[in-house]
């Protein structure tokens, strides 16, 4: 009975290799489209031939591929940031040529946030923490804005705006006025007095020479 049974499952076997060889070549060609995009070309996606011991193949940057497959052989199609696609190759294909369009749709795929941190201990982190200067308030930031030393930089380092200007050219005006109506009193002069001492000298010279 147990030599029956490995005999049928001999013949079995057999006959499922010989069903598989029986299968007709066929050149399987496409292009790869984004499902989303009929004008977005896919590029170097996977080809897994289920049907043929996992056998692989690349699609090129352009989307296009060209391999030798079998009739009713099952293609997947994988790529990064894409679903998977199965396309399967029809039976009875004319030809022995077979040629399709292979469209894939993209996949978003959200992963955990992770956050990294600069401490490797925890004793790192409370010593950091311990010692951390915290950011100052927004009264604490006021305060510095109208310091003495604040307003003084500012003072020096900002133009001055339009009031500024106006109140300075009309108090150079009054003063320009003041002092061309003046009197300048002579005694303070100093030319005034080279004038009277040479007036002086100019006398007594006139003086000496009548006598």
């Amino acid at each position: 009975m147990k030599k029956l049974i490995g005999i049928l499952l001999l013949f079995v076997s057999f006959g499922a290799l010989a069903q598989k060889k029986e299968q007709p070549l066929v050149q399987f060609t496409g292009v790869i489209f984004n499902a989303d995009s009929s004008n977005v070309i896919v590029p170097f996606v996977n080809i897994t031939n289920l049907n043929d011991h996992g056998n692989v193949t690349a699609a090129n940057y352009k989307g296009y591929f060209s391999f030798v497959a079998h009739e009713q052989d099952t293609l997947r199609f994988t790529a990064v940031g894409y679903a998977p696609v199965m396309v399967v190759i029809p039976a009875n294909v004319a030809n022995k040529s077979y040629t399709t369009q292979v469209k894939i749709k993209p996949q978003i795929n959200n992963l955990p946030v992770v956050r990294l941190f600069p401490w490797a201990t925890t004793d790192e982190f409370r010593k950091d923490f311990v010692s951390a200067k915290l950011a100052d308030d927004d009264l604490e930031i006021a305060r510095k804005n109208v310091s003495r030393a604040a307003l003084f930089a500012s003072q020096n380092t900002l133009a001055r705006d339009g009031h500024e200007i106006q109140s300075a050219n009309a108090t150079q005006f009054h003063n320009n006025i003041v002092n061309s109506h003046s009197i300048t009193n002579p005694l303070l002069n100093p030319l005034a007095w080279g004038s009277l001492i040479k007036s002086i000298a100019d006398g007594d010279k006139s003086r000496s020479t009548s006598n």
